[in-house]
């Protein structure tokens, strides 16, 4: 069954200032949602998710990563992403988590974007209105500090328990003054290798 797509959403943001401090160059954040029906609402548990899977991830993929790349400009500009999953009281995690944790869905950002790192990711539940948080990382390097950044928001009227809402969220830019340095730099203080960071 195809999803049903109740509304989409897209907001920008732009932090001119930070500390006080005019930035030297805005940073802007972009979330992209689609609030769906959750397929597999009023089933009972359902052992096999595939093939609601199937059906909905590459749909929603290809949707939300056209809103972002819309609104942005280009996939080039694009310099940290994520993605989110919330599913209604009535669904399990393993339901938000279903429509994003697949190659089918994310792999469509991925390659508008050019990315090499993995998504960043929340999958949680929650009633309407939720606190709904995308983690950001820079979408070639996973050790650049100055591109660990989360969009919040919500939606007042969603998720209903029966749904599901799906979001991409973007940086162009990263935190105004950012002066943390980067994950490389502790591992050579620690003297750990930088190319095997777990040490194994």
């Amino acid at each position: 069954m195809p999803i049903q797509i109740r509304k989409t959403l897209l907001q920008v943001e732009t932090t001119l200032m930070e500390g006080g401090k005019t930035a030297p160059v805005p940073l802007k954040l972009f979330c992209a949602f689609a609030v769906v029906k959750n397929p597999w609402a009023g089933q009972g548990f359902v052992e096999n998710l595939k093939p609601e899977i199937h059906a909905a991830a590459p749909v929603l993929g290809e949707l939300l990563t056209g809103m972002i790349i819309d609104a942005v400009g280009s996939g080039e500009a694009v310099e940290a992403y994520g993605k989110v999953a919330v599913v209604g009281l009535d669904g399990e995690v393993e339901h938000a988590s279903a429509l994003i944790h697949t190659l089918r869905f994310g792999n469509h950002y991925r390659t508008a974007v050019g990315a090499k790192s993995y998504l960043a990711f929340t999958n949680t539940r929650g009633p309407a209105n939720t606190a709904i948080m995308i983690p950001l990382m820079d979408k070639n390097d996973e050790g650049r500090r100055s591109h660990y950044l989360t969009i919040q928001t919500s939606i007042p009227d969603a998720p209903a328990a029966d749904e599901i809402v799906v979001g991409l969220g973007a940086s162009v830019g990263g935190r105004p003054h950012h002066r943390i340095g980067d994950r490389y730099q502790d591992l050579k203080d620690l003297g750990q290798d930088v190319a095997n960071p777990a040490g194994v």
